[in-house]
């Protein structure tokens, strides 16, 4: 009797050891759900959870005419320009000029010591008086018979020697003689009174700057749209924006094989002279007729290689169906700006809402807040403060 008692006691201690397993089982499984359960629920709070409005300043679009331009840079050329040199070698004898002021065609600059010359000059012309006198008498003893033709005609020959070799010592004063030859303005006096001069020596730079050309390159594809005519602007930084008119008047007949450019020239009215040979310059081309375009500040454009966009801003719904204020991207087709303005020309509509500033903390969706208190340069002709 005591052994099977014991027996039955062995196993109810086994029965309870599988229930126990089984009751911890039970609850590390019910745990481990309640941990399941939780994560689930705080990754789909997580994902309905939306981040605060980003600030941003925003722009009601609309549509304005723009003329159809490019914008290049230029460099200004003098229409006329020299470098005033020696014709001649010789020493400075007189400096008519100051550097820096305007002359007319003719006025004399620099004259070169002619004494020698002027000596020479005094005995050819006695020389040719002398022969001019025997020439007179040859003809009256030619008509008597007296002489024969041929003493006639070397006298003839001699009295013409004379008369050329007086014109060409003249001629050795005159290119002694350093004059402007034409109207305009110098440069730095680059002769010293007494310096000798050689040949070719630099004396002066002279330039008319008014009218004056611009000079700028043009790719291929506006060549069926640049005419001779064709008005332009012309503006640079240095002179605190002011604007110049101009009109093409002249095109290359051939284009550069390195850059598929071809060269345009442009005169200008310059009569103030605030324009100078070298200046680069930036140049807005008339290319055609005016086109329709919905204008942007340059700060409402989102560059990117696969496309430029902007963000609208319009009524979104989040998870819940709760409404906000949102912005979804937008892709456009820009050409062209002028100022702080870019022209957009597909993808808005007038009365579009756009952002204008801060598009860098956007993404698509998300909420904004709108604060116009501040906004961003959209000036077709800015003037900066420190101009």
């Amino acid at each position: 009797m005591k052994v099977i008692i014991w027996f039955r006691t062995k196993g109810e201690v086994m029965a309870k050891r599988m229930f126990l397993m089984l009751g911890v089982t039970a609850v590390l499984l019910t745990a481990l759900g309640f941990i399941k359960f939780k994560q689930v629920q705080s990754a789909v709070q997580a994902a309905s959870f939306q981040p605060p409005p980003e600030a941003v300043t925003s722009l009601v679009v609309k549509r304005e005419v723009w003329p159809s331009t490019t914008a290049v840079i230029g460099t200004v050329e003098a229409v006329r320009g020299v470098m005033v040199s020696a014709d001649l070698p010789g020493s400075v004898a007189r400096i008519n000029f100051d550097s820096g002021k305007s002359v007319r065609a003719g006025d004399v600059l620099v004259e070169l010591d002619t004494r020698q010359e002027r000596a020479q000059l005094a005995a050819l012309e006695a020389q040719r008086d002398l022969a001019k006198l025997n020439f007179g008498r040859m003809e009256q003893l030619v008509k008597q018979g007296v002489i024969s033709r041929m003493e006639y005609d070397q006298a003839t020959a001699q009295q013409r020697q004379t008369e050329a070799n007086v014109g060409e010592i003249r001629a050795t004063i005159e290119r002694k003689t350093i004059r402007a030859p034409f109207s305009g303005t110098l440069g730095i006096r680059k002769v010293n009174l007494g310096q000798y001069l050689s040949a070719g020596s630099p004396v002066v730079q002279l330039q008319a700057l008014n009218p004056i050309y611009v000079d700028f390159g043009l790719p291929q594809q506006a060549l069926g749209q640049v005419r001779v005519g064709r008005n332009l602007l012309v503006t640079s930084d240095d002179l605190g924006g002011k604007s110049f008119t101009g009109r093409v008047t002249a095109l290359d007949s051939v284009v550069d094989e390195a850059t598929r450019n071809v060269q345009v020239q442009a005169t200008l009215a310059n009569p103030e002279g605030k324009l100078q040979p070298g200046m680069f310059v930036q140049v807005e081309v008339v290319l055609g007729a005016s086109r329709p375009v919905i204008t942007l500040p340059a700060s409402a454009i989102s560059y990117a290689p696969y496309g430029d966009s902007v963000y609208v801003i319009t009524d979104l719904k989040d998870p819940k169906g709760q409404t906000y204020r949102g912005v979804r991207q937008q892709f456009v087709k820009v050409e062209g700006s002028r100022g702080d303005q870019v022209a957009v020309v597909s993808g808005l509509n007038p009365g579009d809402e756009v952002v204008t500033s801060g598009v860098f903390k956007l993404r698509n969706g998300a909420a904004v807040q709108v604060n116009n208190k501040v906004q961003p340069g959209n000036s077709p002709a800015p003037k900066p403060e420190d101009s």
